[in-house]
């Protein structure tokens, strides 16, 4: 903030079909020799060491000129002077401790002079950070994944600022794909649209399951960046992005080579780390075989030939390679390949798992319900930023001038002084969460701090429920879930992931209270 501030699903999630590179699939010869040289990249991994339950470690963000393998030289603001940051490996029990440097420089009048006292749903000062532990079950409040404070740089050109971070991981935390990203209010789109954003694995116990454990274990941590002359252009204006075509990377690569050999059971554990796109993720010859959706493990594995992956979520998935050749895993569309898989070598048949250590998907009846909706309106306001994004429903932000109607700046747009939501720990609640915007139809909901437990779209009942954190809202559709709150205390956010319209005004508070 600134200084302010199982096949159920399937059937309801959209399938984008696959397409085979070269017209089908080559000789294994030929793949082989297009693998040569160009290892599949995988980010640095940070663990914490034997028998400490501690992993102590630094994040620096600086502006930096990266060669990235397929696009060029790119000048963004980065962790560690890479896209993506390094994979933060923990376990249930430890506590990760995090030095943030600042290196990038003073963000000066320009960046904010937008953001007035009355409307703080500009975009603004876009060397600030803070840390954000997507989907992790923590502490949102003091050093932990408060997103509510700010790392400013340096006042001093060429200085750098220190702060620190400390998540205490629950000892019953779940194991599972998670991620970390920036969270400031007013930064968060065109930091993520720089790729600024890493992998953070709780390991525990799927990764004992004996087929898991024999399966080679792949990060495919896709970034997506608006680069216009080798830079991407901070989000000044609302057209800051129109007409520039996104570059979508894989470990920072685009479209790297990855090899898997027939039989062989691989598992991605794959994160949409973009602010922009949702993608429809497909191989084309191959099957997916879903065994966790947001961190959190399945009852069984799901088989499916494609799935949507919105902003923000997260799935793993085993991969077992099919007849030898060169096919294409897409994203974003199915013309759009982000990274390509070929099978080649000596056959290993390895099986898959038939049973996995899942959360059960059944919560009690609720006691409480609430609706939310998402809703845009286009050209309301003057100046920059001309479109109103708004949750409005129970809890709504009151409006400053109730005679302004649409025009009303604080009306439905988060505002950090008021409580949009106070979930009690414990109370089961429903909330039933619309999409009611014509012209911008990408709007996932993202519930900091806790799961919550989906259990239909747009009024059609699962076959199973399914947990999340992260769910694209259908165009004109709906989502219900249900909620447990648990543990934690304190002011945390929910918001729309398409995060240009959250750093627009499309968040609100949510105070889990006793």
């Amino acid at each position: 903030m600134t200084s302010l501030a199982r096949r159920g699903v399937l059937k309801c999630l959209p399938v984008a079909a696959g397409a085979v590179l070269t017209g089908g699939a080559t000789s294994p010869r030929a793949a082989a020799r297009q693998e040569r040289g160009a290892a599949f990249p995988q980010p640095e991994i940070r663990r914490t060491p034997p028998h400490t339950g501690r992993l102590e470690t630094r994040l620096t963000v600086a502006l930096t000129e990266l060669a990235l393998p397929g696009v060029g030289t790119v000048t963004t603001r980065a962790y560690e002077g890479g896209i993506p940051g390094p994979t933060l490996r923990v376990r249930p029990g430890d506590a990760l401790e995090i030095t943030h440097v600042n290196a990038l420089p003073p963000n000066g009048e320009a960046a904010h002079a937008d953001a007035t006292h009355q409307d703080m749903n500009v975009p603004h000062h876009f060397n600030t950070f803070n840390l954000h532990t997507h989907g992790m079950h923590v502490d949102p409040t003091g050093e932990a994944d408060n997103i509510y404070r700010t790392f400013e740089p340096s006042e001093t050109p060429g200085s750098t600022t220190t702060y620190r971070s400390v998540v205490d991981v629950p000892a019953d935390h779940p194991a599972g794909t998670f991620w970390y990203h920036p969270h400031h209010h007013g930064s968060t789109a065109t930091q993520l649209l720089g790729g600024m954003g890493g992998v953070l694995v709780v390991e525990g116990d799927i990764d004992e399951v004996p087929e898991i454990a024999a399966a080679k274990d792949v990060v495919v941590c896709i970034n997506e960046l608006k680069l216009s002359g080798g830079r991407v252009p901070d989000l000044t204006s609302h057209g800051a992005y129109e007409g520039i075509t996104s570059t979508f990377l894989v470990n920072g690569a685009k479209n790297p080579v990855l090899t898997i050999a027939p039989g062989e059971v691989q598992r991605w554990r794959i994160v949409n780390a973009g602010a922009i796109t949702a993608h429809f993720l497909t191989l084309r010859g191959h099957e997916l075989h879903q065994i966790a959706y947001d961190g959190i493990t399945l009852m069984e594995p799901v088989t499916t030939t494609g799935l949507t992956l919105p902003m923000g979520g997260r799935v793993d998935l085993l991969i077992r390679g099919g007849e030898p050749g060169t096919y294409k895993f897409s994203g974003g569309g199915p013309s759009q390949s982000l990274l390509t898989l070929v099978v080649t070598g000596e056959a290993r048949p390895m099986a898959l798992p038939t049973a996995l250590p899942g959360r059960p998907t059944s919560l009690p009846e609720p006691t409480r319900t609430r609706t939310l909706t998402f809703r845009s309106y286009e050209n309301v306001f003057s100046g920059a930023f001309p479109n109103a994004y708004r949750i409005l429903g129970d809890g709504e932000t009151p409006p400053a001038d109730p005679l302004a109607g649409r025009r009303d700046l604080a009306w439905g747009r988060l505002a950090s002084d008021f409580v949009n939501q106070r979930v009690r720990l414990g109370e089961v609640e429903e909330w039933t969460v619309v999409n009611d915007s014509h012209a911008h139809s990408h709007h996932p909901f993202h519930l900091h701090t806790n799961h919550f437990l989906l259990t239909a779209v747009d009024n059609r009942r699962l076959a199973t429920p399914v947990w999340h954190d992260t769910v694209g809202i259908p165009p004109n559709g709906s989502i219900t879930f249900r909620l447990r709150a648990e543990d934690f205390t304190g002011r945390s956010m929910l918001h729309c992931h398409q995060l240009q319209h959250g750093d627009e005004g499309m968040m609100q508070v949510v105070d889990y209270v006793r």
